[in-house]
């Protein structure tokens, strides 16, 4: 539909659901949050700060659930400017990025959704201004001046939106005021980094109607450099702006109109090498005997004979990488929206509508193998991008009853989302040459028996040698694999619509004037449409199926020969997939809630217990890795049901206590969350899987740690795959005026079942998470301590007063890919950012020297399997052995977390 027609609906559903009302009473509803009356403070106690986590405005210290809340004060010390740094400061809270600055992950509690695809939704819910957005990575933009941010703890569903199975982060901005007033602030630091904000605020009609503007750009030399191509990877150019008017013709009415739109540009996207050894192990069943090959890896050797540079095999940390020559990648993403909310008293019933339209868009041209030999890429041709339109609104009405005894709330959920992603990945100019080489050297390793520029990657003596060996069936194999070369998607569509509605209530009974009873149910329901069309050009396999399959039936080729003619012809030929109709739908609904006890045995302190029931819709894999399950297979229109995942369903049990003291406060919770089939996407090299967790209630005798995909069904009941649990502990201490000292500690158990099962159907565990069975989940750190102290001393009777601020991170050790693969592990580590400045009388102005990861430490965000470059794992060399995994050549590569940068910053106030 037109985009009109989603601005008209947005502003008709606001207007008819707000003139319908019967009585609206609620700071929450008619006037802007409260503000905190030292505009620019350095300090401020997270008790006072008020937060709508129960959408209704109430301090943090009363709020029986476990929530983080950070105002200005702590977001301007941390440099916190979008969601991704708010890590630093939330202990259970971890956000990454992979391959782009567009796409990004959240965490709460060591869960989150995994990897990089658009089918899946977070479950981390992510709002804005009370706008529900769907993907993390739209939350990676800057946010301009914000009021403060809450990080929900624990499944949402019941009030905050969709998806929410496992916490949510809700991002509140400045809103507009009746009096003249702005800022603008300017940064300079290393790398080149360049940062301008500011904002201009006040009245158009005298107590009527205000406005606000923010503005920022932000640019920043990228942290990877390309040795081959002389440029830098991974740079930063954004622009922000945000319009807002607000309206209040009445005392009890307020219209809030905002309008927002943000460009961010990078060279897309750099990863390092982080491992490029091979490893064997001549007696896997000895525990610890593993061996490094002494003659190198074969696949090193294979890059480096086609012109492969690997400047990064021996130090990752020195952010040299290199690209395919003369293809430098720049994808731009843009996100823009409007938003209208409508607040009405009446009485003493409340009633809030907010509509949203937006719009995201961002391209995936990459060199996706993140090497210089061309194996593959998608073309920087504007044939590989997502994009999202998007209409939502929410209305919910609440008030009291039997004087003030009883708060209820009941409300309802409407979303139309728009998904289309294309793709154009193809095969490069040297991927059958590599293709054919990597078969050579598994037949033979002798590196004078290859020639990559020759038919079959076989000199002389090597076809010679090879023809004596396996035969010329084979021969004729290789020579035909070695000519696929620029070749595969033309352009892949795929269009994914989303239709979601819901009905709500969430009730508060004081049972007395201390205890009281918290009940909520949330009915889902979603509806899903998948049609895709697939274009690409590779006819080798249809037109050679004879030369290659002689490599499959070869006992000692058939392992490495079933991935790479996989990867080559399932699903990527013409006479394949261009053509089938791809179409499938899903409609599901969902029952949750949640129940809340709480009691305040003391004026100081808060003691609750609360279950709570999550839920995440299902959908489709956005990717054609399960379209064929067979090599040479012809898909049919029915192979679109392969795409399918399931819901994923939480059972959320959390016991916490709140003491709040002028000097001290303190928030402990220990919490148990149960997921069945948890939403699991991982990369192994070659495709993206997509399965469901859970756990078969009868035992499989090992068959989900084994070397195969097929075995290990389930007979029994499937229950739930993945549990976390453990201990949060957050400590504010205010012991003079100026200084504030914040703490936090995060236990995060956060485990797979044993018996995995990869559907709610019991279908057998995909091969390659073979190590997932009993494990700790990838990404979830078991020990996180956060602390921060803030001193803002008076300097002088002339109203100055100096900032000191420093905050650190501890992490314990965590794997960073779903495989778990060790190659993929981080060690524990340590983040410190500090900060240092003076400020004048009444935070008119500022200047501040800071530093971020000041003592430059290096860890990864992301690990993954090089695209296409070797196969095996150190884990199945040692699990499995020969003769599948006799060696394990597989290059290992990673996104790295940002170096040490510091900096300058000029702020001033009027």
């Amino acid at each position: 539909m037109p985009k009109g027609f989603y601005l008209l609906s947005a502003a008709a559903a606001t207007i008819a659901t707000s003139a319908g009302a019967q009585g609206l009473r609620s700071a929450e509803a008619s006037t802007p949050p409260v503000q905190n009356p030292a505009v620019g403070a350095a300090t401020e106690n997270t008790a006072d700060i008020v937060v709508t986590a129960t959408r209704r405005s109430e301090r943090l210290s009363s709020v029986p659930i476990a929530v983080s809340a950070f105002g200005a004060a702590a977001l301007r010390n941390s440099g916190a400017t979008d969601i991704r740094q708010m890590t630093q400061i939330a202990p259970s809270l971890l956000v990454s990025s992979t391959g782009s600055e567009a796409n990004a992950t959240a965490r709460i509690r060591g869960v989150g959704t995994v990897g990089d695809n658009p089918g899946l939704e977070s479950s981390v819910a992510v709002f804005i201004d009370g706008v529900y957005r769907s993907r993390t990575g739209s939350g990676l933009n800057d946010l301009g001046e914000v009021e403060r941010i809450e990080v929900l703890r624990g499944p949402q569903g019941t009030l905050s939106g969709r998806n929410s199975s496992a916490g949510a982060i809700s991002i509140y901005t400045k809103y507009p005021e009746f009096k003249f007033s702005g800022y603008g602030e300017a940064s300079y630091g290393n790398y080149n980094a360049v940062r301008l904000a500011g904002a201009l605020t006040g009245p158009i009609v005298a107590d009527k109607l205000a406005f606000r503007i923010d503005g920022v750009f932000g640019k920043r030399d990228g942290f990877y450099y390309d040795v081959v191509n002389k440029i830098d990877y991974n740079d930063r150019d954004r622009y922000f702006v945000r319009g807002q008017l607000l309206f209040k013709p009445t005392a009890d009415l307020s219209v809030r109109l905002i309008g927002d739109y943000t460009t961010r540009t990078e060279k897309c996207c750099g990863a390092v090498y982080i491992e490029t050894r091979e490893k064997t192990d001549p007696t896997p069943s000895v525990p610890g005997d593993f061996a490094i090959n002494p003659a190198g890896n074969r696949v090193v050797s294979i890059l480096q004979s086609i012109g492969g540079v690997l400047p990064s095999a021996s130090d990752p940390y020195n952010r040299r990488i290199a690209n395919t020559a003369a293809r430098a990648y720049g994808n731009r993403t843009t996100d823009y929206g409007v938003s209208a909310r409508v607040g009405w008293n009446i009485g003493s019933t409340q009633l809030i509508s907010v509509s949203a339209y937006r719009e995201y868009k961002a391209f995936g041209a990459a060199d996706v193998d993140y090497g210089n030999v061309d194996i593959a890429y998608r073309p920087d041709d504007g044939n590989a991008y997502r994009q999202f339109h998007t209409f939502s609104n929410e209305t919910r009405a609440s008030g009291s009853l039997f004087d003030n005894r009883v708060d209820w709330l009941v409300g309802g959920y409407y979303a139309h989302e728009d998904l289309t992603v294309v793709d154009n990945l193809k095969f490069g100019t040297q991927y059958g040459a590599f293709a054919a080489c990597r078969m050579v050297a598994t037949i033979n390793p002798a590196a004078a028996l290859r020639a990559p520029a020759d038919p079959g990657c076989l000199s002389a003596a090597g076809r010679a040698t090879l023809a004596r060996a396996v035969g010329p069936q084979i021969i004729a194999g290789l020579d035909r694999l070695s000519t696929v070369n620029n070749v595969g998607s033309i352009r892949d569509e795929y269009d994914h619509a989303s239709r979601n509605f819901a009905l709500f209530t969430h009730n508060i009974w004081k049972m007395t004037d201390t205890l009281s009873l918290t009940a909520g149910l949330r009915y889902t329901h979603e509806s899903k449409t998948l049609n895709a069309r697939i274009h690409n050009n590779n006819t080798v396999c249809p037109a050679q199926q004879a030369a290659l399959r002689p490599l499959l039936a070869n006992a000692a080729l058939a392992p490495l020969a079933g991935g790479i003619i996989t990867l080559t012809c399932t699903g990527n030929s013409t006479s394949a997939l261009t053509g089938v109709p791809i179409s499938d739908k899903i409609k599901e609904g969902q029952l949750t809630g949640t129940g809340v006890i709480s009691w305040k045995p003391f004026r100081s302190t808060l003691v609750y217990a609360s279950y709570a029931r999550g839920y995440k819709a299902g959908g489709f894999n956005l990717d054609r890795s399960d379209l064929s399950a067979t090599v040479f297979a012809t898909p049919t229109a029915a192979a679109a049901s392969n795409l399918r995942f399931d819901a994923e369903t939480v059972n959320a049990y959390e016991v916490g206590v709140k003491y709040t003291s002028r000097e001290f406060t303190a928030n402990a919770a220990v919490y148990r969350s149960e997921f069945k089939n948890f939403q699991l996407n991982t990369f192994n090299g070659t495709n993206y899987i997509v399965q469901n967790i859970g756990a078969c209630g009868v035992g499989l005798n090992g068959a989900d740690s084994d070397n195969s995909s097929t075995t290990g069904a389930c007979t029994g009941t499937v229950k739930k795959g993945v549990v976390t649990q453990g201990v949060e502990i957050e400590v504010g201490m205010y012991p003079a005026r100026d200084v504030t000292v914040n703490m936090g500690y995060t236990l995060a158990v956060a485990k797979y079942a044993r018996d995995l099962v990869g559907s709610d159907a019991g279908e057998p565990l995909n091969a390659a998470l073979f190590l997932l069975p009993g494990s700790q989940m990838s990404n979830a750190p078991r020990h996180t301590v956060t602390s921060s102290l803030t001193w803002s001393p008076p300097i002088g009777s002339s109203g100055l007063t100096g900032l000191f601020y420093i905050d650190d991170r501890m992490t314990s050790d965590y794997n960073t890919g779903s495989d778990l693969f060790v190659e993929k592990a981080q060690d524990g580590f340590v983040l410190v950012n500090a900060r240092v400045g003076m400020r004048g009388r009444d935070q008119r102005w500022a200047i501040e020297f800071w530093g971020q990861n000041l003592f430059d430490t290096n860890y990864q965000q992301v690990a993954f399997s090089a695209p296409f470059q070797g196969a095996g794992s150190q884990a199945q060399v040692q699990t499995f052995g020969s003769p599948s995994f006799a060696t394990a050549n597989t290059l290992f590569s990673s996104f790295l977390a940002e170096p040490r940068t510091y900096g300058v910053t000029l702020r001033s106030r009027f």
